[in-house]
C-alpha cells in the first residue's frame, strides 16, 4: 500500500471515530512513516521545526492579550460605545454585537475569544431586551468570526508562516473584507429583527452622551490603534506588537480601569497556555503531515487533476472554496490552513491567483467552518454562554452562514476587495 494512500485512509478513519484532529494527523503520519520505511524521528524533526519560528511567538501573546483585555474591562467599554452609536435602530443590540466584535477582533486575533468576550456581555443584554436566546447566540457566534478576518489574526500569521507570504500584507488585506462581511451580517440582523419586532433602546442618539462614553472607553479604543498603527508605521513587527498588546492590556486592566486583579493573572496565564498548547500541537503534527504529502508529490498530482478539470482560475477557486467549506465542518481552522494552503497555492499561482487574495478566501472559508457543526467552535462558545443545545444555535445561525457564503463568492470574483489596501500601502 502506498504511503499517500495510508496517510489519507488513516486520517479519515481517525476523524470518523472521533479522534481529535491533531492526534489524527499525528497517527496518520506515523502510520505512513512505518509503511514507507522512513525513520520515526522525521515526525519529531518536522514538528520541532514548525514551532521553532519567531513569527509564531505572536500567537501565544495575542491569545494572552485578548484574555487580559476581556477580564480587564476593555470589551465592556467597547460595547458601550457601539451601543451609543446603534442602540436605537431596529435590531440595535444585535448590530451593536457585530460592531463590538469588529472592534474587539482588532485586539484579540481569535474567533472564539471574540465570541466569549463580546457574547458573554451582549447575549444576556439581547435576551433581556426580548431577543430570543437562539438568535442572540447566532449573532454573537457569527460576529465572533470576524476575529480571524480583521487583523491582527492568528490564522493570518499561520498562513504567512506556512506559505512565506508577508504577514503584514495579510493584515492589510483583512480590513476591507472584514468590514464588508460585518455589513452583510448587520443587514441580516436588521432584516430578521424587523420581521420579529426586535426594537432598539428607544433612546435617541445624543452627542454629549456619546462623547462621554467614548471618553470613558478611550484606552480600550486606543488598543487597536496602537497595535495596528505600530505594525504599519514600522515601529514594531507583528510579533512585537503582540507583546505590546499584552503589556498594554495588563497596564490598562490593572491600573487604569482597575477591573483586572493580580489574583486573576495566574488563571489567565494557565488558560492562555492551554490554548497555545493546543495550537502548537496542531501546528506540529499538521506540518509533518503536510511535509510527507509534499515528499510524495501529492500537490503536483492534485494540480494535474484540478487543471484537468479546468484551467479557469475562478472555476478552480470555486472548487477549492467548496472543499474548504466542506472540510471546515469537521476540521479546525489552523489545520485547514496548514494542510490546504501549501497544497493549493502552487496550483493557483500557476493560474495567476494572488497568494494574498487566496489567503483571505481560505481564512473566510475557515471562518464559516467555525459556525457549522460538528466542529463549529463558535457554536460551542455561544452554546456555553446561553445553555442552548448546539442544534438550536446551529439552526439559528444558518442565515448568517448563508450571507457569509455569498460574501465569500463575491470576494472570489472581485479580488479588489482583498487587495485594494495591500496594493496601495504594501
Amino acid at each position: 500500500m502506498s504511503v499517500p494512500l495510508v496517510l489519507g485512509l488513516v486520517l479519515i478513519i481517525c476523524l470518523l471515530i472521533g479522534v481529535p484532529i491533531a492526534f489524527s494527523m499525528g497517527i496518520a503520519t506515523v502510520s505512513a512513516l512505518l509503511v514507507g520505511g522512513i525513520p520515526a524521528s522525521f515526525m519529531a524533526q518536522q514538528a520541532f521545526t514548525a514551532v521553532d519560528s519567531f513569527p509564531l511567538m505572536a500567537v501565544p501573546f495575542f491569545i494572552l492579550a485578548g484574555a487580559l483585555m476581556e477580564t480587564g474591562g476593555l470589551s465592556k467599554r467597547i460595547i458601550n460605545v457601539a451601543q451609543e452609536m446603534m442602540g436605537n435602530i431596529t435590531g440595535g443590540f444585535g448590530i451593536v454585537t457585530i460592531i463590538a466584535c469588529s472592534i474587539f477582533a482588532a485586539i484579540s486575533g481569535s474567533s472564539p475569544a471574540t465570541v466569549a468576550a463580546i457574547g458573554s456581555i451582549m447575549i444576556p443584554a439581547m435576551v433581556a431586551r426580548g431577543y430570543s436566546k437562539d438568535f442572540a447566540s447566532a449573532v454573537a457566534g457569527s460576529g465572533g468570526g470576524l476575529g480571524i478576518v480583521i487583523p491582527p489574526s492568528i490564522p493570518m500569521i499561520i498562513y504567512g508562516v506556512v506559505t512565506g507570504v508577508s504577514i503584514g500584507d495579510m493584515f492589510l488585506a483583512g480590513f476591507v473584507p472584514g468590514i464588508f462581511l460585518a455589513l452583510l451580517m448587520i443587514l441580516v440582523v436588521y432584516l430578521i429583527s424587523k420581521r420579529r419586532g426586535y426594537v432598539g433602546t428607544g433612546q435617541k442618539f445624543n452627542f454629549g452622551r456619546f462623547a462621554r462614553t467614548t471618553k470613558n472607553a478611550f484606552w480600550a479604543l486606543m488598543a487597536p490603534v496602537i497595535i495596528l498603527g505600530g505594525i504599519y508605521s514600522g515601529a514594531f513587527t507583528p510579533t512585537e506588537s503582540a507583546v505590546i498588546a499584552v503589556v498594554y492590556g495588563l497596564i490598562i486592566g490593572l491600573f487604569v480601569y482597575k477591573e483586572l486583579k493580580w489574583k486573576d493573572v495566574p488563571k489567565i496565564l494557565i488558560s492562555s497556555a492551554m490554548m497555545t498548547g493546543t495550537v502548537m500541537i496542531i501546528l506540529g503534527t499538521a506540518t509533518a503531515f503536510g511535509k510527507l504529502i509534499s515528499m510524495y508529490q501529492v500537490p503536483n498530482q492534485l494540480a494535474d487533476l484540478i487543471l484537468g478539470i479546468s484551467d479557469n482560475k475562478y472555476i478552480v477557486l470555486l472548487l477549492i472554496v467548496a472543499l474548504v467549506l466542506f472540510v471546515g465542518t469537521f476540521m479546525e481552522t489552523l489545520s485547514i490552513i496548514i494542510i490546504l494552503a501549501p497544497l493549493f497555492l502552487p496550483v493557483l499561482q500557476q493560474l495567476g491567483v494572488n497568494p494574498v487574495h487566496f489567503g483571505i478566501l481560505l481564512i473566510v472559508g475557515a471562518e464559516i467552518g467555525m459556525m457549522t457543526p460538528p466542529l463549529g467552535v463558535n457554536l460551542f462558545v455561544a452554546s456555553g454562554i446561553t445553555g442552548l443545545s448546539i442544534e438550536k444555535v446551529a439552526k439559528a445561525i444558518l442565515p448568517f452562514v448563508g450571507i457569509l457564503v455569498l460574501g465569500l463568492i463575491i470576494m472570489l470574483f472581485i479580488p479588489w476587495i482583498s487587495l485594494v489596501i495591500p496594493n496601495l500601502f504594501g
